[in-house]
């Protein structure tokens, strides 16, 4: 390939739009990591909206700074930096880069739960954040 055939491919690529994730892959995700659990028969949004809004015998929830309404602006309670909409359907750029999603749901889940979540308990918060506004 000639100089000017290796330029234009180049360019090609760069200016190639990168696809962002959609929430329902990182269900499926979570389901294919879930799956290694015998017990696990599918992802509820009741179970994820009963998680989202308990202490889980801390301090926290994730209702504390994202609000008991998940498409509503929230705002961190040590910080008391605003916290953009969780459910999707009011802020559609909410699960759409996977290093994003692992890195908020490793830290604050540490800071609710004391541990990392489980893809049984992510997939059940974002089941009951994609219930939201619809």
């Amino acid at each position: 390939m000639n100089r000017i055939g290796s330029g234009l491919l180049i360019s090609l690529i760069i200016a190639m739009p990168v696809r962002a994730e959609q929430p329902q892959d990182f269900l499926a995700a979570f389901a294919a990591q879930a799956k290694n659990d015998k017990d696990f028969s599918g992802f509820s949004a009741s179970r994820g909206e009963q998680f989202f809004k308990s202490r889980h015998d801390g301090d926290w929830s994730c209702s504390s700074c994202h609000t008991d309404n998940p498409a509503m602006t929230g705002k961190h309670i040590v910080t008391q930096k605003t916290i953009e909409p969780l459910a999707p359907s009011a802020n559609p750029k909410r699960f759409t880069y996977a290093a994003k999603v692992e890195k908020w749901f490793k830290r604050n889940c540490k800071d609710v739960l004391k541990r990392e979540c489980t893809a049984q308990e992510k997939g059940d918060v974002l089941t009951y954040l994609l219930s939201q506004g619809r």
